[in-house]
């Protein structure tokens, strides 16, 4: 039985975690494997797992997700999904730099609603591991109840945070004696879930389950045959679509939901550990997307989004409705209004996005305006906003932090309402200058007036450039030290284009000064946009090539940086990212 120190590590928003590090006990000591336990459990009860494994020379850690066992909160509760994740970030960060392993010699083993918690980091992080072992992920909760995650979601309308208490008794979960024992007086089982939480489980496995072709990672899947507490398929349809050139799955017909505490649990973790030293057997796997807008899911996508559907198709007869709908009474709100005018990608609607204040014509205009802005898409925008400036205000902390000056160059800004309202917070006597460009002289103008209202010509420009234009970048003096690309390489499909940007930017940047990218992995209403709604560019149909997060991070360090922390939406929606130069 191998002995574990117990730590503690803070995540992106202060919590203290709880964790337990169990050393090599031979070797150079510069491997690891991270455990995430299942929903409702704790580190302690995955002893049994690390024992069985038998890699003496790995390091072994697990943690505590926030709300179970000894990690701080209301039990079973997170504000959504997507802080879970953060916090698995957070963790492996923490080990990276606090335990001196390198992200390519780890692999990573979870179950169940742990495994959904790593399969979206995986997906929405890009992180460059060695393995990824899923044992009874989460994708789809058995529900017994008719109708179940309606009722839930009502119920989120008028209590939050709401919880129910879990159903699966211990002996529908492993049909081990001993275990059923102990997990039934374990006084650290959290019986409780978030409805909240609950629900953004069932969404993003949907997600991922959709888009499991951005996942490249070495990938084994471990199921159980009689599992009471998740359906198979969505596994099995997750496997399908996973676009790892290495992936095996095993099917363990009898076992229940708690595979690896299960009576035969050595079976499964048998596989687990040969899967993984045969990872660390071979180089790490990381392929090239630097050509996926020439080949792959995502260009197929888009191939299929640019072509017009048949005329009198069920999708293009809704789609239609939709669109004359927005010409006709949709113009009584102001935000529709503007955005047919100047797109709907435009700067001047991602400012009144940003605003938020519905507007509109009668009444009824204000209500449709409501609806507007709070579309699923827009709320993403938003909460863009918030990690950018968060991103921005940290960044330029860290490299004015010993008196610096800190020189702030947006090559597409917009309005640039987003780092005009950084600047306006900050500390007036620091030394920071930005430089705002657009290549629409509308955005120009507005930004200008944005700088006068806001009291910023002191420490704010706005000029007229073209982000395309690496010459045009390289020359810009003085040279910044804090770049920012926001909201502009989405609207591209071509990597050439990208790479020739990014190519400027890197040479216009001090060694040592950062980058600040966004991207966009995923969108669930990626369809209507291309078919209903008009780009700023001639009134075209704004048709997105959606780029995976490790294709955006290649090109990012195809340009001379190295990704340092990554912020996402609860939706899997839009990132905002921040690199160093090397």
């Amino acid at each position: 039985m191998r002995t574990s120190t117990e730590h503690f590590f803070e995540s992106a928003d202060g919590a203290k975690l709880f964790y337990r590090h169990w050393p090599a006990l031979s070797g150079d000591g510069d491997r690891a494997i991270i455990l995430f336990h299942r929903g409702h459990e704790h580190s302690g009860r995955l002893q049994n797992v690390v024992d069985r494994l038998g890699l003496n020379d790995f390091h072994l850690f697990a943690w505590d997700a926030r709300g179970h066992g000894r990690s701080p909160g209301a039990r079973g509760y997170a504000e959504s999904l997507g802080a879970l994740v953060k916090d698995a970030d957070c963790f492996v960060k923490h080990i990276c730099r606090n335990h001196q392993i390198a992200s390519e010699n780890m692999a990573i083993l979870a179950q169940s609603v742990g495994s959904v918690i790593v399969a979206a980091w995986v997906h929405d992080y890009a992180p460059t591991i060695r393995a990824l072992v899923l044992v009874a992920p989460a994708f789809k909760v058995k529900l017994y109840v008719p109708l179940a995650r309606l009722g839930l979601r009502l119920l989120l309308l008028v209590k939050q945070p709401a919880f129910i208490k879990s159903y699966v008794k211990a002996k529908f979960l492993t049909h081990d004696p001993a275990q059923i024992e102990a997990y039934e007086n374990d006084p650290l089982i959290s019986r409780t879930i978030a409805v909240n939480v609950l629900l953004d489980l069932y969404d993003t496995g949907s997600r991922l389950i959709a888009d499991a072709a951005a996942i490249h990672t070495p990938t084994q899947l471990l199921i159980s045959g009689t599992d009471w507490v998740v359906r198979r398929r969505p596994q099995e349809e997750f496997y399908r679509r996973l676009a790892s050139r290495t992936k095996e799955k095993h099917l363990f017909a009898k076992f229940f939901h708690d595979t690896l505490n299960e009576k035969d649990g050595q079976l499964a973790i048998a596989k687990a550990r040969e899967f993984i030293l045969l990872r660390f057997a071979e180089p790490v796997q990381r392929p090239s997307m630097l050509d996926s807008h020439r080949q792959g899911p995502s260009k197929r996508e888009y191939d299929a989004l640019a072509k017009p559907l048949a005329p009198w198709s069920p999708k293009a007869i809704a789609y239609g409705l939709t669109k004359f709908a927005l010409r006709t009474a949709g113009r009584l709100s102001d935000g529709i209004r503007e955005s047919l005018q100047q797109g709907f990608d435009s700067g001047a609607a991602l400012d009144y996005v940003y605003r938020n204040r519905p507007a509109g014509i009668t009444p009824l205009g204000r209500m449709i305006d409501w609806f507007y802005l709070n579309s699923i898409g827009w709320r993403g925008i938003r909460q863009r906003k918030l990690h950018l400036q968060r991103l921005i205000g940290a960044t330029a902390q860290t490299l004015g932090g010993n008196g610096g000056a800190v020189n702030i160059l947006d090559i597409a800004a917009g309005h640039g309402r987003y780092l005009l309202e950084v600047l306006a917070r900050s500390d007036q006597s620091a030394a920071v200058q930005a430089l705002l460009q657009d290549y629409r002289s509308v955005n120009v103008a507005r930004g200008r007036r944005l700088i006068d209202e806001m009291g910023l010509a002191n420490r704010a420009r706005f000029e007229t450039g073209d982000a395309f234009d690496r010459a045009a970048l390289a020359q810009i003096t003085p040279r910044p030290n804090l770049v920012i690309v926001s909201g502009l390489y989405e609207l591209f499909p071509d990597n050439d284009a990208v790479q020739t940007s990014l190519a400027g930017v890197g040479a216009a940047i001090e060694d040592g000064g950062y980058l600040i990218y966004t991207n966009q992995p995923w969108h669930p209403q990626l369809e209507m946009i291309a078919r209903v709604l008009t780009s700023h560019r001639d009134g075209a149909p704004w048709v997105m090539r959606r780029r995976t997060q490790m294709e955006i991070d290649q090109l990012v360090e195809a340009a001379g940086f190295t990704k340092a922390d990554q912020w996402i939406d609860r939706w899997g929606i839009f990132t905002v990212s921040v690199a160093r130069k090397d």
